[in-house]
């Protein structure tokens, strides 16, 4: 295997699971402030990520 294509697809993985990460913490805090309405839950539940986006559709 070429070593520039497996840079190339290492990065596109990092830049995929980044975006991500990124995609759940907004949607954490979302969903928390629009059910919560705190900013403070709202940044504990974007710390968490995903973890409250499976929790708060399984709970609700």
């Amino acid at each position: 295997m070429d070593t520039h294509n497996a840079e190339k697809n290492t990065t596109i993985v990092k830049k995929t699971v980044k975006s991500g990460v990124t995609f759940g913490s907004a949607l954490a805090m979302v969903i928390s402030y629009t059910a919560w309405h705190s900013i403070g839950w709202a940044i504990v539940h974007g710390l968490l990520s995903w973890a409250y986006v499976i929790y708060y559709i399984i709970r609700y």
